[in-house]
């Protein structure tokens, strides 16, 4: 994964549990590092959708290459069909460091839906 990279992943569906893991090729995630994100209609609206953290479960580490995006079926609930963009950052720095990670998730309403 570098900043310039462009991968394919999962559209997050409206209403329901949106996961997505990310690798890095170096050791970004140690064991004690702590991460955040905002979620976006867009990189410049003022408007922060959801916030993503290691302290509210929504970013998960699993190893020093590895992370994964969680976003539970109440955050995607509020979400428009369309699509949401969402960096991160570590937060146990001082000063915080972004992770040069910007994605740019493409979101949809599924045809079942309301269960």
């Amino acid at each position: 994964m570098t900043p310039s990279e462009l991968q394919e992943g999962p559209v997050i569906l409206i209403g329901y549990e949106y996961r997505l893991q990310l690798q890095a090729a170096a050791d970004l995630f140690p064991e004690a590092a702590s991460f955040t994100g905002q979620l976006r209609s867009a990189v410049n609206d003022s408007a922060i959708l959801a916030t993503i953290s290691t302290e509210n479960g929504g970013v998960l580490r699993h190893n020093e290459r590895t992370i994964e995006i969680v976003l539970v079926p109440t955050i995607t609930a509020g979400l428009s069909p369309g699509s949401v963009t969402l960096d991160l950052v570590r937060t146990d720095l001082d000063p915080d460091q972004h992770l040069g990670v910007l994605l740019e998730i493409p979101v949809v309403l599924p045809v079942t839906r309301g269960l």
